[in-house]
């Protein structure tokens, strides 16, 4: 099995990645392949509406790093997407993300379908309950089952690097919500 988690967070080593890694390392320590995409080193440049990928199914006319990164998502057993609240929204990198591969995926077969997937949200103060939901929407509009955390929300408060580290019902949340995603993961293997 496997899991992406995709860091929206154009700061490398923030607090957006500090708690996906954290997620991922439970998931390893329990066997599971992971890797971590930060959308920071990478160039995704938003949707066009150009169609080209309903004529060319699985791909995009724009020469950017998607394509690896679209078929990394679509290899995987899980996804979990992560994003730091930017105006009140996910960043413009994960947005460009969510609707490229949106995009692409809507015309082909249901490639998402049943995987697991969850998110992570991580603001200085507020914000968190929209970006959460966009994230989340993502996650449903394709038919994936969705990990949640019964600690709370999949949120955490932090801005200067590290501070979430200092959230510590954000810790317990994320510790929760990784042993969540691997009992999924495990219930999405036995199905197959």
């Amino acid at each position: 099995m496997k899991v992406i988690g995709i860091n929206g967070s154009p700061r490398k080593g923030g607090n957006t990645e500090i708690l996906i890694r954290k997620a991922l390392g439970i998931m390893q320590s329990q066997g599971i392949d992971t890797e971590i995409i930060g959308l920071g080193e990478k160039k995704v440049e938003p949707c066009d509406a150009c169609k080209f990928c309903r004529k060319h199914i699985g791909k995009c006319h724009i020469e950017d790093d998607l394509a690896p990164i679209l078929e990394e998502m679509l290899s995987a057993d899980g996804i979990i997407l992560g994003s730091p609240v930017y105006v009140g929204s996910v960043t413009a990198q994960m947005k460009a993300l969510m609707d490229r591969v949106g995009y692409i995926a809507r015309a082909m077969d249901n490639p998402f379908r049943r995987k697991v997937g969850g998110a992570i949200v991580v603001a200085r103060r507020a914000g968190h309950n929209f970006t959460l939901m966009q994230l989340l929407q993502f996650f449903n509009i394709f038919g994936m089952t969705i990990a949640g955390s019964a600690v709370y929300w999949n949120i955490a408060f932090g801005r200067e690097k590290g501070e979430v580290l200092q959230d510590e019902e954000a810790l317990r949340t994320i510790d929760d919500f990784a042993q969540n995603f691997i009992w999924l993961l495990n219930q999405r293997e036995a199905d197959k």
